[in-house]
């Protein structure tokens, strides 16, 4: 087919790029035969790109231009997406209240009801489905005294992300944010000096915090309607696949994906958040010390999922950096996910993390 070189100014979204366009980078900025979409036209006038080939499909001369649909000014997408986050805010500070005195009730005895948890984790898996920028603001509302709460909730979500962008049905994708809520129910039966300790814990209270998988088990094994591969998950959850795991050492073969789902969630959402011992850390660079020191312990394509949500992000998305600038993300480099070009707000230098990597993303900006 054709190709002809076409100036910027003249370029519309749907047209094939006929060759790899490069930007003083060591990969592509665009690949070979990419449909230009209005992110490709943004990074291409970012970059200062003057013209790009594309192919010519034989009706450019007859087809008339269409008129694109209005974009919505970015002072209305901004209000909008503070509009959703508070909205998910309220409902999931509700959840919260609402979790934390089932959740004492379990420690009191009470048995599980399944369909009181789906009642009240559902509305939010909804929303976080529809928006996964949401995962960026859970360790915002996460705090230090009620971490546990938080961690059974956002758990749950993060594993229903997962599971949706592994492709599994929508059941499926239900349960398992059913399961990952409730992954640490078996915590309630944790004395609570262990669990509210604000040190390290010394051997013995970790080894008692080890049993909360057996007591999860225990708790939701006679609960109807839910699925036994959850029950498994839910049990599994600690469980490592070079054996490093517990409660009984099992091996990559003996672990299901769906309690490796909900383990790379309660991973995750652990080390975003702040505990009474630990300060939280950065979603980028967690997710770089998932695939690099705790390479082998998760299944990679439950970790490729969690990156491609976490890391996967849209052309001009606001960020900070952990030297506290401020800047949009211009490309996602597939070999670096969590690296990817920024241009600096402050000076509209353009760098690339997976060069410079005395900094990184500390968080995405989503409500300002």
């Amino acid at each position: 087919m054709e190709a002809t070189k076409v100036h910027i100014n003249d370029l519309r979204v749907g047209k094939i790029v006929s060759e790899d366009i490069y930007a003083n980078t060591q990969y592509p900025i665009l690949l070979k035969n990419t449909k230009l979409s209005q992110e490709h036209l943004y990074i291409l006038k970012a970059f200062n790109i003057v013209q790009i080939p594309i192919l010519l499909d034989g009706k450019d001369q007859e087809r008339k231009e269409k008129k694109e649909p209005e974009e919505k000014s970015e002072v209305n997408v901004a209000v909008e997406k503070v509009v959703v986050v508070d909205r998910f805010g309220n409902k999931y500070n509700d959840v919260i209240d609402e979790f934390k005195k089932m959740f004492n009730g379990w420690g009191a005895g009470a048995k599980i009801d399944i369909t009181k948890v789906r009642t009240m984790i559902l509305p939010l898996v909804e929303k976080i489905l529809e928006d996964r920028t949401i995962i960026f603001d859970l360790n915002s509302f996460s705090n230090a005294k009620d971490y546990l709460y938080h961690h059974c909730i956002a758990t749950g979500l993060i594993s229903a992300a997962i599971a949706q962008k592994l492709g599994y049905e929508r059941g499926y994708v239900l349960q398992i944010a059913i399961a990952g809520t409730l992954a640490d129910c078996g915590m309630a039966r944790i004395p609570l000096r262990i669990r509210e300790k604000k040190e390290p814990l010394n051997q013995l209270e970790f080894n008692e915090i080890r049993k909360h998988p057996i007591f999860s088990l225990q708790m939701v094994k006679n609960v109807p309607a839910f699925k036994e591969e959850m029950k498994e998950a839910i049990y599994q959850h600690h469980e490592r696949l070079d054996g490093s795991g517990y409660p009984e050492k099992l091996r990559v073969g003996s672990v299901s994906n769906f309690g490796q789902i909900i383990a790379v969630a309660d991973t995750f959402h652990a080390m975003t958040s702040e505990r009474l011992y630990r300060l939280k850390e950065s979603p980028f660079k967690v997710i770089e010390k998932i695939k690099e020191s705790e390479f082998g312990k998760f299944d990679i394509q439950v970790v490729q999922a969690l990156v491609d949500l976490v890391a996967a992000l849209p052309i001009g998305t606001k960020i900070e950096l952990s030297n506290l600038e401020r800047g949009e993300i211009m490309f996602i480099n597939k070999f670096a996910p969590t690296r990817p070009l920024i241009k600096l707000s402050s000076s509209g230098e353009i760098i690339d993390l997976s060069k410079n990597r005395s900094f990184y993303i500390s968080r995405v900006i989503t409500n300002e």
